[in-house]
C-alpha cells in the first residue's frame, strides 16, 4: 500500500452529467499531469483547488475530454495520500478511456473499498466511521441517513472511547496488584471499584444496545410479508404503498405465482414488502411452488400483513393462515371495506382475536394512512414523529457490545466476591479488546475483509 498508486471511476456506471475518476497514492500527480492540456507546471497548482482543462492521449494527442481537475496533497486528504480528482462528462466510454490512460501510466486498478480502507490504515477514520461510509451511500430514508452521517462524524467512535478508558484505568490498577501481590489491600478496594464499572462501563454499554433497539430499523429496514388467501388484494396493496403499478392485478385469483419485493418509506422506517402467492391448496405444480415460497418468505419476515377480504365470511383458509401467524408481529390488513359492512369486520376480528387490526379499501385508498401508522408503531413501538438516538450501534457492534458488557459484568462480579486479580483482569482484558473491534483497534483482517467488500470500486 505504501508505494502503489490506485486508480478508479469513483461515479456509478452509465450516463451523466459529470463522471469522475479518482487517483490516490505517491504517483497520483505525477501520473496524471502530462495527460492534461495546456501544460502545468507543478508549482504553480494550488492543492483543492479546481482547474480547467482537457485531457490529451500521450501518443496520438487527441483530446478526449473537457475536464476539471483538483490535486489534493496528502495529508489532507480522503485517504492522507497524494489525491488527483479528475471530473469530466459522465460518458461510460469517456471515463473508461481516462482510467486506461492513468493506469497506462503506472497506477493500479483500485479494489472495492480500497480508498476507505486506506483512509482507515492511514488514521484518517477509524472502523466505525468507514462503515459509516457505505451505510450513508445505501440509505434509503432521511432517517437512515441521519444515523449514518453522525456515526461518519465519530459519534460512535467517541462513545466507543468513552467507556475504553475507564476499563484502561482499572485494568492498571489490577495489574498493580499483580505485580505487587502483597499489597492487594492497599492498591485494590472493591466498593470503588464496582461503583466505577456501573457508572463509567456497564450503564453506558446498556445504553449503547437499547439504542440498537430502539434505532436499527431506520438504518436496516423491515422485511413486512403481505400474506392471505388469493384474491383478497394482496398485489393491490402493494401498488398502493407503491404508489405505481408494480404488481398485476386481476379478479382471477392466482395472478401471484412468485413473490415480488419492493422498499418503501414508512414515515423513516425502510419496509421492504415483499407480495406473495396466495396461500391455499392447489394441484397447480406452479402455484405449488409459489405457495412454498410464500411460507419461506413468511419464516424471513420482520412483520407480516396479513390480508382478508370482509367482503365475504372468513373461509377455512384463512383460519389456517391466522394459525401460522398468530404468534408473530403481525397485523390483520381487514380490506375490501368498501364493499363489506360492519357487522361483518366485528366477526372477523372477534373469529382472529389478538391481531392489530385495520380497515382499509386498497382499491379506491380508503385507510392506507392508518395502515401506515399501524406499521410504524409495530415496528418502533413508537406513536409519533421519530426520535431518533444520536448513537446506533450496527449489528456487529450489538455483538461486540454485548461481548464487552458480559465480559464487564464478570469483572465487577470479581470485585464483589474479591477473586483472584489475574482473573478480573482477563475479564478486562476481553471487554477491551470487544469494543477495541468496534473501532479498528483489535480487529483481524477477516473481519476487515468482510466489512470493505461491501464497498464498490471507486469508493
Amino acid at each position: 500500500m505504501e508505494s502503489d498508486t490506485i486508480a478508479a471511476v469513483a461515479t456509478p456506471p452509465g450516463a451523466g452529467g459529470i463522471g469522475v475518476v479518482k487517483i490516490s497514492g505517491p504517483r497520483a500527480i505525477p501520473i496524471t499531469l502530462p495527460l492534461l492540456h495546456p501544460p502545468r507546471e507543478l508549482s504553480r497548482l494550488r492543492s483543492h483547488h479546481l482547474y480547467y482543462g482537457s485531457i490529451i492521449h500521450p501518443e496520438t494527442e487527441k483530446i478526449l475530454d473537457e475536464v476539471l481537475f483538483a490535486i489534493m496533497r496528502a495529508p489532507h486528504t480522503y485517504t492522507r495520500e497524494d489525491v488527483v480528482e479528475i471530473q469530466a462528462h459522465g460518458s461510460r466510454c469517456g471515463l473508461g478511456a481516462i482510467l486506461e490512460l492513468v493506469l497506462k501510466r503506472g497506477a493500479r486498478l483500485a479494489e472495492p473499498g480500497e480508498f476507505t480502507t486506506r483512509a482507515f490504515l492511514n488514521g484518517r477514520i477509524d472502523l466505525s466511521q468507514a462503515e459509516a461510509v457505505i451505510e450513508v451511500v445505501n440509505a434509503q430514508t432521511t432517517e437512515g441517513l441521519e444515523l449514518a452521517a453522525r456515526q461518519l462524524k465519530g459519534y460512535l467512535f467517541e462513545a466507543i472511547q468513552a467507556i475504553r478508558r475507564p476499563i484502561e484505568t482499572v485494568l492498571v490498577e489490577v495489574g498493580a496488584a499483580i505485580d505487587f501481590p502483597e499489597d492487594v489491600e492497599d492498591i485494590i478496594h472493591p466498593e470503588p471499584f464496582v461503583q466505577g464499572m456501573l457508572q463509567d462501563v456497564i450503564g453506558p454499554l446498556e445504553e449503547l444496545l437499547e439504542h440498537y433497539d430502539e434505532g436499527h430499523v431506520y438504518r436496516e429496514g423491515v422485511a413486512a410479508t403481505i400474506i392471505g388467501r388469493p384474491n383478497v388484494g394482496k398485489s393491490s396493496l402493494m401498488n398502493r404503498l407503491l404508489q405505481k403499478e408494480r404488481a398485476i392485478v386481476t379478479a382471477v385469483p392466482g395472478t401471484t405465482r412468485d413473490f415480488i419485493e419492493e422498499t418503501v418509506n414508512i414515515k423513516g422506517v425502510p419496509l421492504r414488502l415483499i407480495d406473495t402467492a396466495g396461500l391455499h391448496h392447489t394441484d397447480d405444480a406452479l402455484e405449488a411452488v409459489g405457495v412454498r415460497v410464500t411460507k419461506e418468505r413468511l419464516d424471513e419476515a420482520d412483520l407480516v400483513l396479513f390480508m382478508v377480504d370482509c367482503s365475504i365470511p372468513l373461509s377455512d383458509e384463512d383460519i389456517q393462515i391466522y394459525d401460522l401467524v398468530r404468534n408473530r408481529k403481525t397485523i390483520l390488513v381487514i380490506n375490501k371495506i368498501d364493499l363489506g359492512d360492519q357487522g361483518l369486520v366485528g366477526r372477523i376480528v372477534e373469529r382472529l382475536p389478538g391481531l392489530a387490526w385495520v380497515e382499509i379499501s386498497a382499491l379506491y385508498n380508503r385507510g392506507i394512512e392508518r395502515l401506515k401508522a399501524a406499521v410504524f408503531r409495530e415496528v418502533t413501538h413508537q406513536s409519533g414523529p421519530a426520535d431518533l438516538p444520536s448513537i446506533v450501534p450496527s449489528l456487529r457492534h450489538k455483538v461486540a457490545i454485548e461481548k464487552a458488557l458480559a465480559a464487564s459484568k464478570d469483572a465487577e462480579e470479581g470485585f464483589k466476591t474479591r477473586r483472584h486479580a489475574e482473573l478480573v483482569a482477563v475479564d478486562l482484558r476481553e471487554a477491551l479488546d470487544a469494543l477495541g473491534e468496534i473501532i479498528g483497534v483489535t480487529t483481524t483482517e477477516e473481519i476487515l475483509d468482510q466489512i470493505f467488500s461491501r464497498f464498490c470500486i471507486g469508493k
